[in-house]
């Protein structure tokens, strides 16, 4: 991975008042857990946020100082930007219900 890349790249709205996601993963070059949340983050946008997201990968490999914008401590770390408050989820997203819950995409299941 390379500098900072537009995943998909929306509109900032989709007409019927929905807002769109600004999301960053941020990664640690090709390792496979890595690729594995990028993996995971496609497969769960394509799933649920179809056309209602901005995805930015940042590879803190070849951009270290990327990491303190967003007070990154952990990596591969997602995070939403907007709408706000700022949510971070930290893995390999392999969990999809764990992170629509803390992307506030869906409501904390009865059972937990």
């Amino acid at each position: 991975m390379k500098a900072p890349r537009k995943v998909n790249e929306s509109p900032t709205g989709d007409g019927e008042g929905n807002q769109i996601l600004d999301l960053r993963l941020y990664v640690a070059g090709q390792t496979p857990k890595s690729v594995r949340a990028l993996a995971n983050l496609k497969k769960l946008c394509d799933e649920h946020l179809a056309g209602q997201y901005r995805l930015e990968v940042i590879d803190l490999v070849a951009n270290p100082q990327l990491a303190q914008s967003d007070q990154i401590l952990a990596i591969p770390t997602l995070v939403r930007k907007l709408p706000e408050p700022v949510r971070k989820i930290i893995g390999d997203l392999s969990n999809t219900e764990r992170v629509l819950v803390g992307l506030q995409l869906q409501p904390h299941s009865s059972g937990e």
